[in-house]
């Protein structure tokens, strides 16, 4: 950590509940480790990005994503002179508040929810890391630094409009100021998604047959890298082919965000941590050509994965077992697994006990929401 703008752990806002300063822990590694040992965190080893935890082995899955995404962002932090430690901790908790079946539980749960305030993942992130983790004895959630949670809840830029209930009571307690941007070290981590999504999905959707080299290879971006990979090794094998073309693709676009980061820092010229969170725009990004281009492999990936007829259908599949799940719950709690049945009894109105079944769906990995949705409602 050289950059005078990168987020000093001996300058920590601290933690809402204080506790004592590790010998050999700065307190963003304490914070990072705290995440990659929280059940939330091994449960994304059965979430899926795409495609449904059972239909094969080799496709991603949320925690070989988040992974992957640490990989990159501990990249670009040390080239930087940012805190690793703090940008490993963000990369590797950004998923935490996903459900289960991807986007597409997300999608169910979020309309399922809106009588009672909605559903974002982001928000169920900093719900989980600051309550519903309950191991400590001295409190709930996993206490993390105020550096850590500001980038898990805005690594995506400033929250602002009507806030998701799970953010905003929270944010009551501990103002995450969510009006600004956040650090850079959360700034990178929210990149370092872009980059992994990018790559790997063009990977997965290749292993699933959805499209074929030859369709990636007329890309933007990706027709140079075929052309690169062709030039210096003809006649190459058709799986090595299509990994050396990404890999170089991989490349193109992590150059680019040290590339475009290093110009607008030298810019901005900031001199700490909250000149990058008061600059007004995001120090971390894509070119405006890069950026152009990826928004054309996006489009190929939306039409040819994303809503790809075999996805679509299974998206109805997962959709409906969602929609059975809640409202079983919601009329029978005592159905919840007995850590839960304090909760419940403590709920005072449906909007809490709603919020309540939502956690708990929510939380569930693909393989165990298909198996309760066969043992609750397919098997009656």
């Amino acid at each position: 950590m050289v950059a005078p703008y990168a987020c000093d752990p001996a300058q920590s806002r601290g933690r809402l509940y204080p506790e004592e300063i590790s010998t050999f822990r700065s307190c963003f590694q304490r914070d990072r480790d705290r995440i990659i040992h929280a059940s939330s965190f091994r449960r994304l080893k059965h979430k899926t990005q795409v495609f449904i935890e059972h239909e094969g082995d080799y496709f991603r899955t949320r925690l070989t994503h988040s992974i992957e995404v640490a990989q990159v962002a501990r990249t670009i932090s040390g080239v930087l002179g940012l805190n690793l430690a703090l940008t490993e901790g963000v990369a590797l908790a950004h998923d935490l508040g996903h459900t289960p079946f991807g986007h597409t539980g997300e999608d169910a749960l979020e309309l399922l929810m809106e009588p009672y305030g909605g559903f974002d993942h982001n928000a169920q992130a900093i719900r989980i890391v600051t309550s519903l983790e309950r191991h400590y004895a001295d409190f709930d959630g996993l206490n993390l630094t105020w550096e850590t949670l500001e980038g898990i809840a805005k690594h995506n830029g400033p929250v602002t409009g009507d806030l998701p209930y799970a953010l905003s009571e929270y944010n009551a307690r501990h103002d995450l100021e969510l009006h600004t941007h956040a650090s850079c070290e959360a700034q990178v981590a929210a990149l370092s998604d872009d980059i992994a999504y990018n790559n790997h999905d063009l990977h997965d959707g290749l292993r699933a047959e959805l499209f074929s080299t030859d369709e990636l290879a007329e890309l933007p971006l990706l027709d140079g890298c075929f052309a690169a990979v062709d030039a210096k090794y003809p006649g190459l094998n058709y799986y090595r082919r299509r990994h050396e073309a990404l890999r170089r693709f991989f490349g193109i676009l992590v150059e680019d965000v040290l590339d475009q980061a290093k110009a607008n820092l030298a810019a901005l010229d900031p001199k700490s941590a909250d000149d990058i969170r008061h600059a007004g725009r995001p120090m971390v990004r894509f070119s405006d050509e890069v950026f152009e281009k990826l928004k054309v492999i996006r489009e190929f990936l939306f039409y040819r994965m994303y809503r790809a007829p075999s996805v679509v259908e299974m998206r109805k599949v997962v959709t409906k077992q969602v929609n059975e799940l809640f409202p079983l719950f919601m009329e029978q709690p005592d159905l919840l697994p007995k850590q839960w049945r304090k909760d419940v009894a403590d709920a005072g109105d449906e909007t809490t006990l709603a919020r309540i079944v939502s956690d708990y769906i929510s939380g569930m990995t693909d393989r165990f929401a298909m198996q309760e949705h066969s043992r609750l409602i397919a098997s009656v």
